[in-house]
């Protein structure tokens, strides 16, 4: 059998293997999707059950092509993409309500040109606002405080609305075009196997698809600002940067990073469009500041390191030492950066730093890490991509109302936060094995 015959029939052998990965994945969403319709939210165990059918086979398949050296076709990548997203779409959210928020946010945007200011609970006997959006607002968490969600998050919101004003559909749906957009970037920077991590990722499907948590907007500006800084379009690149950072705070890791050999003007670029996006809303009397200073000053979730350094030195000492400790390797991590002459920066590193300090780690913060770890393919990453779904093993979750709410037992930070050390232990062992590999 000639060469040319053994790599075609390799080929297919691959397609075949990535479509029927695929259609088992997609028999699992659409299994989620059938009973996230149902009343009520689905059982824990079903969820983890589906997560864990939907995640471990594309693990799998990633190692068989990454072992044999063969390529994974783009196209199916993306088509069997946009069937889980599908699903997501006929789905609709569970374990989450802030969408309700979104969408209040939208409709408050429409109709008084702003979100910010003033707290969903003085609407409560408001009779001017129309009957869905009291539905919708009888469903808000926190109504005390005002929105915590940044400019350009909003403006999607607002599309949403003018749309179709209350619908949690047309906003996933907007949400996942960016998340599609997201992949094909994605693919200017990776191999498609390395894309598939991300691409068929249940955390990602679930995030975003399900449950139309925003951050994937911001994710898809600064992956579109990364390439456009690769061919010198700076000034597309730093307005890419100042929307970024309009979406969400955390894009700020990273836009210092990817401007670094940019001249000064681009920097002052990128902060214009940032101030701009926040200039009409500071005129009119309100961001999202004010609850994001409440949100910093006193919310614990999940939290990795913030916990038990809390318990020894207080709450302030703690965030205080670990932000130091976080601003440190920051700056390290900037100065090999420039030297090395690196085109990505190591989202994957410095978001991983930040939310093992963070007092939150939700599951959707994740989402930031993410692309860049299938840009740098880990063990520990990809763990922590399962694993992070544990911490929907909540009181509310769990229906134990001796908890609270959000209150999570100590075994399922246990379960969550071991696989991933031990992972990051393999990927030590493994990168020092390279090493002296390398040396001999």
């Amino acid at each position: 059998m000639s060469l040319l015959n053994i790599g075609t029939q390799s080929s297919v052998t691959v397609r075949r293997l990535t479509d029927i990965v695929g259609l088992w994945c997609a028999a699992a969403y659409a299994t989620l999707a059938f009973f996230a319709r149902q009343p009520g939210e689905p059982s824990l165990f079903l969820f983890f059950a589906l997560a864990a059918c939907a995640g471990l086979p594309v693990f799998l398949l990633y190692f068989y092509v990454s072992r044999r050296g063969e390529r994974v076709p783009f196209g199916r990548v993306l088509l069997w993409a946009t069937v889980f997203r599908i699903c997501g779409l006929l789905g609709g959210p569970f374990f989450e309500d802030d969408f309700y928020r979104y969408l209040w946010d939208g409709y408050r945007f429409a109709t008084t040109a702003t979100p910010y200011g003033v707290a969903p609970e003085a609407f409560f006997a408001d009779h001017s606002v129309p009957q869905l959006f009291k539905r919708v607002l009888d469903q808000i968490n926190n109504p005390e405080l005002p929105t915590i969600y940044a400019p350009v998050t909003q403006l999607v919101f607002l599309l949403c609305y003018w749309i179709y004003p209350g619908s949690v559909t047309v906003l996933q749906a907007i949400l996942v075009l960016f998340d599609l957009v997201t992949i094909t970037l994605l693919f200017r920077l990776t191999s498609a196997a390395n894309v598939m991590l991300y691409a068929w990722c249940p955390l990602v499907v679930k995030e975003i698809a399900f449950t139309a948590h925003p951050d994937g907007v911001g994710i898809c500006l600064l992956l579109g600002a990364i390439i456009l800084s690769q061919k010198s379009r700076w000034r597309s690149a730093a307005v890419c940067l100042g929307l970024a950072a309009g979406a969400k705070v955390f894009a700020l890791v990273l836009v210092p990073l990817v401007l670094l050999r940019a001249a000064a003007k681009y920097w002052i670029l990128s902060a214009a469009v940032l101030l701009g996006l926040y200039a009409p809303f500071v005129l009119s009397g309100g961001t999202d500041m004010e609850s994001f200073a409440v949100f910093a000053q006193e919310w614990e979730f999940n939290s990795m390191l913030f916990a038990p350094f809390s318990e020894a030195l207080g709450a302030f000492r703690a965030k205080a030492l670990l932000g130091l400790g976080f601003a440190l390797l920051w700056i390290s991590y900037a100065v090999s950066y420039r030297k090395s002459g690196g085109k990505v920066p190591r989202g994957d590193w410095l978001y991983g730093a930040l939310f093992l300090i963070s007092p939150v780690i939700n599951p959707w913060y994740l989402l930031w890490l993410l692309p860049f770890a299938a840009i740098f393919p880990s063990a520990w990453a990809w763990t922590a991509s399962l694993a992070v779904l544990i911490s929907y093993v909540t009181g509310l979750n769990l229906d134990d109302y001796a908890m609270g709410p959000y209150q999570q037992p100590i075994w399922a930070r246990v379960l969550e936060f071991v696989p991933i050390l031990l992972a990051v232990g393999y990927d030590v062992r493994r990168r020092k094995q390279k090493v002296c590999h390398e040396i001999v």
